[in-house]
């Protein structure tokens, strides 16, 4: 999941109540899709009685990100990106921003931004939670909430200043090196998307 570099944005820790009501409201009513994903769905209600400050990457103690793994119109493929800093691939995603109003309209905002790809459609049911450590502000945790995106047809990636690399890959034949917990994606995000259209973010 990029970094987006600091310098570029600006986040106010007071700057994300519509998102924390939001974030508090789906993570609330969520069906965990593995005891993985429940224990850490659960640490993250735990860092969202902070109140807003928790969405902003200034919570040292930790903040809530968004993420999405991106499937082609058949599931047969899903992108990833090489990432810059640490060479792995991995989903889509990164930090919120003020003007997010919900997790799943962070995490389309984030795919279109890596991807360069107009028309993606997002599951606003997430498909995956995980908590995992950062280098940001000196060392933080990334609460990472994680979403089903699926491009149009003929969708023509590019390329974003935050990756080496994007590409498309099957299911079941993922590149290496890998990030830890992106695999565990696939199986939510094809349930995802055989359970109902995905569709634009709220």
């Amino acid at each position: 999941m990029p970094d987006a570099p600091t310098a570029t944005r600006t986040t106010d820790p007071a700057g994300h109540p519509a998102l924390h009501a939001d974030a508090l409201a789906v993570l609330g009513d969520w069906a965990p899709t593995s005891p993985a994903a429940a224990a850490a769905r659960n640490r993250t209600l735990d860092l969202l009685a902070a109140g807003p400050v928790a969405m902003s990457r200034a919570h040292r103690a930790g903040h809530v990100t968004a993420s999405a793994l991106v499937l082609d119109p058949t599931g047969e493929r899903v992108l990833l990106c090489l990432h810059g800093k640490f060479k792995r691939w991995v989903q889509l995603g990164g930090h919120c921003e003020p003007a997010d109003r919900t997790l799943a309209g962070a995490a389309l905002r984030e795919a279109t931004e890596e991807s360069g790809i107009a028309g993606l459609r997002v599951d606003p049911v997430p498909i995956d939670v995980d908590v995992h450590p950062v280098a940001c502000q000196g060392g933080s945790l990334h609460y990472d909430v994680r979403f089903a995106v699926l491009a149009p047809p003929g969708a023509m990636e590019r390329v974003s200043d935050e990756s080496e690399a994007l590409g498309w890959f099957p299911p079941d034949r993922l590149p290496q090196p890998l990030a830890g917990g992106t695999a565990q994606l696939v199986a939510p995000a094809l349930a995802a998307l055989r359970r109902a259209p995905l569709r634009p973010a709220p």
